[in-house]
């Protein structure tokens, strides 16, 4: 894979960062590392970042405070690591803006799968150039060129790497019951694990941004047992 991708290891384990910095390398990546957010905070600085590996466990400043500082300062894709079994911590971590997660251990094929989608989620819209790159719903704008979303106030609404392709895949798909595993499967090109709640964190921000009342969603129904349904009509 031939690639310019810049990637960001941030962990406070110098052996992972070492082993992560080698593999991703060797498959054509420029690797960066930082054992803290101040280090990350200096690289980022300094050079342009595609996509932020971060351990949730981090000395000083942890992992969620930079999930949350990185997500109000830079549309980059973020990857978090997180404890095997951490249900609690993945799901704080996606709702602060995280792109995925990987539970330590991981397997680096794994890794690799993960950073692949989601830099290939967030450079898609980039090779489109058909008349589709701008759609409309309900009032709301959303430019696939340049991967914005435009309120009916025309106000530019930030949307992290995986609420901006959760909302294409609603768009593409109107009035159609979409099931977690087939939203999973269409944002991520992954299936499901037990107790993975990466689609239901990724709708309840979107419901945040767009929703006129969250607590009561209109534009995303959530339809029992079956999935999610986007309901106004799309103007193309």
């Amino acid at each position: 894979m031939t690639t310019e991708k810049h990637i960001l290891v941030v962990d406070d384990e110098p052996a992972i960062c070492e082993l992560v910095q080698s593999y991703l390398s060797a498959e054509g990546f420029r690797v960066s590392t930082a054992e803290d957010g101040e280090a990350m905070r200096r690289i980022m600085a300094s050079t342009p970042v595609d996509l932020v590996i971060l351990d949730l466990m981090l000395p000083g400043q942890d992992g969620f405070s930079l999930t949350r500082y990185l997500r109000e300062h830079s549309d980059v894709g973020i990857i978090i690591l997180t404890g095997k079994g951490e249900t609690v911590d993945r799901v704080v971590g996606l709702e602060m803006g995280a792109d995925d997660y990987l539970a330590k251990p991981f397997d680096l094929r794994e890794l690799l799968a993960r950073v692949r989608s989601v830099l290939r989620r967030a450079g898609a819209s980039h090779k489109r150039a058909n008349a589709d790159t701008i759609v409309r719903f309900a009032g709301w704008r959303m430019d696939f060129s340049t991967r914005r979303l435009f309120s009916p106030g025309n106000l530019d609404t930030p949307l992290t790497t995986g609420e901006f392709d959760l909302l294409a895949v609603f768009v593409t798909h109107p009035n159609r019951v979409l099931s977690r595993d087939e939203l999973l499967d269409l944002t991520r090109g992954r299936s499901a694990g037990p107790f993975d709640r990466t689609i239901d964190v990724q709708v309840g921000r979107l419901r945040q941004k767009i929703e006129p009342d969250a607590q009561q969603p209109t534009l995303i129904k959530t339809v029992r047992g079956a999935g999610y349904l986007f309901t106004p009509p799309v103007e193309r």
